[in-house]
């Protein structure tokens, strides 16, 4: 199985740090583009940053700044570290993650999606 498991989120103050884990596992040949997205109650789904494999960045502007976004392409995860955390921030938070797998007798592309892990900042 090739999959995307998301870890580090929790309950946080406003103002505190958290670092979201991402790793994808399974007979995985190369990974490209890596993102997170956040959706907050009664809202659509956003992006929030995306990495390419050469270390290229993009933030969302409400999170320039305060949130980084890294990953180890040794490990096959994306990091989001996440500081000066507001109310607004408060969100289930999914990696996602475009794969080529090795099979047999091809290689084939994936679009893959972590189940989320949630994120809650308040006082």
């Amino acid at each position: 199985q090739v999959q995307l498991v998301e870890s580090g989120g929790g309950f946080v103050q406003p103002g505190g740090s958290l670092r979201l884990s991402c790793a994808a596992s399974g007979s995985i040949f190369s990974i490209n583009v890596m993102g997170w997205y956040r959706q907050a109650p009664g809202k659509q789904r956003e992006l929030v940053a995306s990495i390419t494999t050469g270390g290229n960045t993009n933030y969302a502007d409400s999170v320039k700044g305060r949130f980084t976004i890294s990953r180890d392409n040794a490990k096959n995860t994306v990091y989001l570290q996440m500081n000066n955390l507001k109310p607004e921030d408060t969100a289930v938070y999914a990696c996602n993650a475009g794969v080529v797998i090795k099979e047999p007798s091809r290689y084939r592309y994936l679009e893959l999606w972590g189940q989320g892990t949630p994120v809650t900042v308040s006082s």
